[in-house]
């Protein structure tokens, strides 16, 4: 399975943005965030400077405090975002999200931004992946092939 797969099992495509320039407060105002729990940083919709993610609005109001919020998102934003392509391998994806910790990963095609996939969406394509597994492996057994 490829990330490709994740993209076209999602009701929506994501590709919401925000600008560096808004404020955090406008983050959490945002439909990208409340969908997925993260926003992309970009100022065209297409190149990415960055991403925020619920995770990191928490961690912001823990140390900042309440003025976080009317703070710019470029002072909050990861600046490395990891991405893949829609030809990765969704397993490779998951474990990448694994092991660098991280629970978005936007999705580029030649350097521009066409999805998102979480890991939520992730499991969800493992889970259907080993269901369908049992499935065949129960009508195996019984014959039913």
């Amino acid at each position: 399975m490829t990330v490709q797969s994740i993209l076209n099992t999602q009701q929506e495509n994501y590709t919401a943005y925000i600008a560096p320039d808004a404020t955090i407060d406008q983050v959490l105002q945002s439909p990208g965030l409340e969908c997925t729990g993260a926003v992309v940083v970009s100022t065209d919709g297409m190149t990415i400077g960055g991403i925020v993610s619920e995770r990191d609005i928490v961690h912001g109001l823990k140390t900042i405090g309440a003025e976080l919020l009317s703070k710019p998102v470029r002072d909050l934003m990861t600046v490395k975002v990891l991405t893949c392509e829609p030809s990765d391998s969704a397993a490779g994806i998951m474990a990448l999200m694994a092991s660098r910790r991280v629970r978005h990963v936007p999705v580029v095609t030649d350097g521009k931004l066409i999805g998102m996939v979480s890991v939520r969406d992730v499991l969800q394509l493992r889970l259907q992946e080993v269901l369908a597994e049992a499935q065949a492996m129960e009508q195996y057994i019984g014959g039913s092939l």
